[in-house]
């Protein structure tokens, strides 16, 4: 027993359907042929244009972001000095306090504290510093005196 599926194409819904999708298709052969077209006689002048154009919009909107950067970066460097000058002002003020609290509550001269003699025994003890011997140094002979030309010649003259 054999089985076998036939079609029926004289439904006139199955007509459709096929009449439809080879519609579909020649449509979009036909979309590709005009395109090519198209690309062979018009896309090189509108790729052309649509650059300038697209030129023309990046210069505008560099521009423009650089005039609102600049006017960015100049703001952020006022306020960096503004707060610059605050802080020095506020640390100077806190400095001066703090001065003046010490002078005016620490006494002029601390008093000497010595430590107990059992503390004092547990301290290293310091190193000796070693000075340094001078060394002894040999006199030199003495230069014979000079002599006195002019009273020299003179005693040979007379």
């Amino acid at each position: 027993m054999r089985t076998t599926i036939q079609f029926r194409t004289q439904s006139p819904v199955g007509d459709a359907v096929i009449n439809a999708s080879r519609q579909v298709w020649l449509a979009s052969l036909g979309a590709a042929v005009v395109t090519r077209d198209w690309a062979q006689a018009e896309a090189g002048t509108m790729f052309r244009t649509l650059v300038k154009e697209g030129t023309a919009v990046e210069s505008r909107t560099i521009r423009l972001v650089g005039d609102r950067l600049e006017g960015s970066l100049a703001m952020a460097n006022t306020f960096w000095k503004q707060a610059r000058t605050t802080v020095q002002a506020t640390v100077k003020q806190a400095a001066d306090t703090a001065v003046t609290l010490v002078q005016n509550n620490l006494p002029r001269s601390l008093p000497k504290v010595t430590l107990p003699a059992m503390l004092a025994a547990d301290r290293p003890k310091a190193k000796k510093r070693v000075t340094k011997t001078k060394r002894t140094v040999k006199p030199r002979a003495a230069k014979p005196a000079k002599r006195a030309k002019r009273g020299a010649k003179s005693a040979t003259r007379k």
